[in-house]
């Protein structure tokens, strides 16, 4: 009999994402579903094997505004990864939008159109929508009207409890993230040892989420993303689902280290936790007195718009 290895066992209770716009790499893992987000498209585009699909994009829609060849662009690329996986792919609105309700309304619909023009189910597409205060009341109207949102650059306890009373239908806490900002705060005194698996900051906070959602029956998936380590994944063993690079996917593939269940539903009912939720004046100074999610949110979103502004470039000329 031959022993599971790492990514084998992982999949016995957990949902694997596979986080990538390489579509070429997501078949050798079998992930359920697939995210992708303006970095990562843009790091594919810029492969050889895939210039002509930037290229016949471009062509095909010549003339159109540039924000409406871009979404033909990252559906283009999620059809694709569609082809080759059973569940749904995560198609993000442009981060310039964060903080306009309506606008990214309007963006998602038009996502959603296009998939569907293409043959696409609604339900196999996941919109990812940065977690303001604006992007999660731009999900809750989504969700009433059937579209499915993912909450992502979500860094702090404020933007998961919102994002639950959004009933939003998926989130993506940022493990790796949270991790690097900590790390970097403490400068020389780190103790990475001490700071690593179930000690990790960003660890603790998908945690502590995922047992505030099971203890309350918010239905919400909780997804861990941004991983920078195998420790990070394993100490996770058992959220909703994890969404992991083809790198760490690798590692995982080549580890028959033991994989034990970390998180569990029927254990987290029975913690004691108080019940939380918030207005917008509440999560406004909720995430303001948190320094980490306040910077790696407004971080985050800045990385997003230059990517979409070189993706831009690179359409430009093509």
């Amino acid at each position: 009999m031959t022993t599971a290895n790492q990514l084998q066992a992982l999949k016995k209770f957990t949902t694997v994402v596979a986080d990538t716009g390489d579509f070429r790499q997501i078949a050798a893992y079998a992930p359920q579903d697939a995210t992708t987000n303006p970095s990562l498209i843009l790091k594919a585009v810029q492969k050889p094997e895939y210039a002509p699909l930037l290229a016949d994009t471009v062509a095909a829609h010549r003339g159109k505004p540039l924000d409406e060849v871009m979404d033909h662009l990252l559906v283009r690329f999620g059809v694709e990864i569609l082809s080759l996986i059973p569940g749904r792919v995560s198609t993000e609105v442009d981060a310039r939008l964060s903080f306009d309700t309506a606008a990214t309304v309007a963006r998602a619909v038009r996502i959603i159109d296009l998939y569907r023009a293409q043959g696409i189910d609604a339900g196999r597409v996941l919109i990812k929508i940065a977690s303001t205060w604006e992007g999660i009341q731009a999900a809750a109207e989504l969700e009433r009207c059937g579209i499915h949102t993912n909450l992502t650059l979500l860094f702090s306890f404020c933007q998961a409890v919102a994002c639950g009373q959004a009933r939003v239908q998926l989130i993506s806490p940022f493990v790796g993230r949270i991790y690097d900002w900590y790390k970097k705060s403490a400068g020389a005194s780190w103790d990475e040892q001490g700071s690593s698996g179930v000690n990790d900051p960003g660890v603790r906070s998908v945690r502590q989420i995922y047992n505030h959602y099971k203890k309350f029956g918010i239905a919400t998936e909780v997804m861990g993303a941004s991983f920078r380590n195998l420790g990070q994944i394993t100490a996770l063993a058992g959220c909703d689902l994890l969404t992991i690079s083809p790198e760490l996917l690798s590692e995982l593939a080549a580890s028959d280290a033991p994989l034990p269940r970390q998180l569990d539903a029927e254990a987290a009912q029975a913690m004691d936790l108080p019940t939380v939720s918030y207005d917008e004046a509440g999560f406004r100074f909720a995430l303001n007195e948190d320094a980490m999610a306040t910077e790696k949110l407004a971080e985050g979103i800045r990385a997003f718009c230059a990517d979409t502004l070189k993706l831009e470039k690179l359409m430009l000329a093509a």
